[in-house]
């Protein structure tokens, strides 16, 4: 495992997922859920930047790795997942929205795996579908977990909409990489 600063970036934003769930388990006389809220979106939202920016730094820097390569998108996964779970125990998102946005990542994970394995990695490359879902998804949770007005903006509500057409970008977007695999799952049969 190279130790670079791309992947300490990746490694930091892991770091930081025990440090955003305990936030909630705080009692309030510690931190009022209104802090915790705003405390959680800060993380969430610095989680989200460093994502992009350890990827530039790894190209710019040369310091591409197939280990960087595995973690990024695991540490990205861990994140969403563990935010999506805090907020279905916080009642700001439906189990059945987690259910399936994890479940897509879980799938699509495997079937890239998978087709990896297979020597077909181009087939499920990140098409344009999941980069509208991740987007989606990662301007929803931060509203979510910031739960209040901003400016006149009911962020709550403008949350719920867009993490309900993440949802819905999810299902096309599996539905496109798993036709994208078809014709090689059937060859394998």
């Amino acid at each position: 495992m190279p130790l670079n600063i791309p992947n300490a970036l990746t490694w930091a934003r892991i770091a930081m997922i025990p440090v955003f769930v305990g936030l909630f388990y705080l009692p309030d006389s510690w931190m009022p859920i209104a802090t915790q809220n705003l405390v959680a979106t800060v993380i969430f939202v610095a989680a989200a930047v460093t994502d992009w920016f350890d990827g530039y730094l790894a190209r710019a820097l040369g310091q591409t790795s197939a280990f960087g390569a595995f973690l990024d998108p695991v540490a990205d996964k861990l994140m969403v997942a563990a935010a999506l779970i805090l907020l279905v125990q916080l009642g700001r998102v439906d189990a059945l929205i987690a259910v399936v946005i994890i479940g897509r990542e879980i799938t699509i994970s495997a079937l890239r795996e998978w087709m990896a394995r297979v020597g077909q990695s181009g087939s499920v490359a990140v098409a344009y579908v999941g980069k509208l879902k991740t987007t989606a998804q990662m301007v929803a949770i931060p509203m979510l977990l910031f739960n209040a007005s901003l400016y006149g903006v009911d962020l709550r509500l403008a949350g719920e909409v867009l993490i309900y057409v993440a949802a819905a970008l999810t299902l096309w977007s599996m539905g496109y990489y798993l036709r994208r695999a078809m014709p090689l799952l059937r060859d394998t049969e």
